[in-house]
């Protein structure tokens, strides 16, 4: 088994290049996925979200309000903190159990938004970085997410820097063009994945 952490700021296409690895061959394991899991109602996760930061962040559904807790947070470090302190351990102990059921030669690739942030590289075999200019993840998040500017940024200045990111790479996908120019790249970059799991 090979295991590939997966990572880019907000708005740099990570999500497209873990698509496109999935459609090669890669079992993929999404921390944003088990992260919106592990607060979904009726978990432990949600009950301690909730007795953190207060009954409103629920929806009137009982679901969590993901627009009102990201004001809390991404504008205080502190609440952050608190906020990965709650999910980051459950997150981490469900992408552990799914990588134990991948199959023995898998490349598993686990997409983690936060990697660099939290120091995660480590932990895998190799690190792959989806990398866009600022101007392109701020015009992506306006455009195709509906975001204010000022939201992007911030939710960008929450994120480690370009130059961080690219410090802990193994591997970087320059996704700062059009779609066209992205699936060649992914397609060398999976071709590098198979070579090394076979040499293992």
């Amino acid at each position: 088994m090979l295991k590939v952490g997966l990572t880019g700021g907000i708005g740099a296409g990570k999500s497209e290049v873990s698509r496109l690895l999935v459609k090669y061959g890669a079992v993929l394991i999404d921390s944003d996925r088990i992260a919106r899991e592990v607060v979904e109602p009726g978990t432990p996760g949600l009950a301690a979200v909730v007795e953190e930061f207060g009954p409103g962040v629920l929806t009137a559904e009982g679901t969590l309000d993901r627009p009102a807790l990201g004001a809390l947070v991404f504008a205080d470090a502190g609440r952050l903190a608190a906020l990965n302190a709650i999910v980051h351990p459950l997150v981490g102990a469900r992408a552990a159990e799914l990588e134990r059921a991948a199959p023995e030669d898998a490349v598993v690739v686990h997409d983690v938004p936060l990697l660099t942030e939290n120091g995660l590289a480590p932990l895998y075999d190799l690190v792959v970085v989806v990398d866009a200019t600022a101007e392109t993840q701020l015009e992506r998040l306006v455009r195709l997410r509906g975001m204010t500017e000022s939201d992007a940024r911030a939710r960008m200045a929450a994120q480690a820097t370009r130059d961080r990111r690219r410090a802990v790479a193994d591997l970087i996908v320059d996704n700062d063009g059009p779609l066209e120019a992205l699936e060649p790249q992914v397609r060398t970059v999976w071709d590098e994945l198979v070579r090394r799991a076979a040499a293992r």
